[in-house]
């Protein structure tokens, strides 16, 4: 009896587990989980401002994004050095998230670092970007995401100018440019 007892008790355990008594088998597939609300800096309004979270499925982002657009937000790709749009552009504005609009840097923190790549000290907001430890390539980096949508943008390393001393490494592709007066 009591092996009985124990086996229906591990049963029950298992299709739990599998989501039999939740709609496991057979069932429809799960809706998409609801965009949270989250607090961002708005460069328009010059202050903070509720946003919802972009929720995309893979092939949602296809008809949005460029190929390499893509490539770079969605799978963490990395464009050429020194071929990009925004490494040598000196132009007063507003980066933003190729993916989403959300405003992620200034033109005042564009510094140029010597690698191919434009280069933040400072996102406009700490809260509209997210780091991610990335340990791909057998080394740690510091992944910066887009904290909307989040899209890789690129990386974050100790060794930028004053006065944060960060290297916001991104990647143009990630980016698009508005000029502002």
């Amino acid at each position: 009896m009591k092996k009985a007892a124990l086996s229906t008790g591990l049963l029950l355990l298992l299709f739990a587990a599998v989501g039999i008594f939740s709609g496991g088998f057979g069932s429809q597939p799960t809706p998409a989980v609801a965009a949270s609300h989250i607090r961002v800096y708005s460069a328009e309004k010059g202050s903070y401002i509720m946003s919802d979270e972009v929720v995309k499925s893979k092939d949602e982002w296809k008809k949005t994004l460029t190929p390499e657009q893509f490539h770079v937000l969605r799978e963490k790709g990395t464009e050429r050095p020194f071929t990009n749009k925004y490494a040598a552009n000196h132009e007063h504005g507003i980066y933003r998230c190729a993916g989403c609009g959300l405003d992620l840097f200034r033109s005042e923190d564009k510094f140029e670092s010597g690698t191919g790549w434009p280069s933040f000290t400072a996102p406009i907001a700490k809260e509209n970007v997210k780091t991610l430890v990335d340990k791909s390539f057998f080394s740690t980096r510091t992944e910066v995401v887009c904290r909307r949508c989040g899209g890789h943008l690129g990386h974050v390393f100790d060794d930028g100018p004053k006065p944060t001393g960060l290297r916001y490494c991104m990647n143009s592709a990630a980016l698009d440019f508005v000029a502002t007066k």
